[in-house]
């Protein structure tokens, strides 16, 4: 008797099927999020504990993006504090979509409260290609103009 590895079956595959046991394809959400398409600004706001599902979805969108443009200027997350991930199975699609994307992203702000957020663009600079930095939760609206100099400077570059 062979066993089968979560390897054995695409991710894609599992969230249609797991999608198609809601009422209506609905799967509540724990990571609100909207893809700016005019600006490559990938905004996410997680609402509770994250799950894989969530970062299927998110997966599929970026990827459709980044495949009519060369990267997303950047991301912006938003959260009171960190939830932490549902289960391991959370935690290894949320590290297999920086894996796989990190390198297309510019910016990163965090828009957060707490000891987590302080620190965290410290402990990034050592492992991404992104600048990371930090706002504080009622900072937003400055880490979005942040974030969107990017962006302009890509479509009106300074002669």
């Amino acid at each position: 008797m062979s066993m089968h590895t979560a390897k054995d079956v695409p991710s894609v595959l599992i969230a249609r099927v797991l999608l198609a046991l809601l009422p209506d394809g609905e799967y509540p959400m724990m990571i609100n999020h909207e893809l700016l398409r005019d600006k490559g600004i990938l905004e996410l706001h997680p609402e509770g504990p994250l799950e894989a599902a969530d970062f299927i979805l998110i997966t599929s969108q970026v990827d459709t993006y980044l495949a009519e443009h060369a990267k997303l200027h950047g991301v912006l997350i938003r959260a009171k504090s960190f939830p932490g991930w549902k289960d391991f199975a959370a935690m290894l699609a949320h590290f297999k979509f920086l894996k796989d994307h990190i390198k297309k992203i510019e910016r990163v702000a965090i828009v957060a409260d707490g000891v987590v957020a302080d620190v965290m663009p410290g402990i990034a600079d050592h492992f991404v290609h992104a600048q990371v930095r930090h706002f504080g939760y009622m900072r937003a609206d400055e880490a979005m103009e942040w974030i969107d100099q990017t962006g302009k400077a890509q479509i009106n570059p300074v002669a």
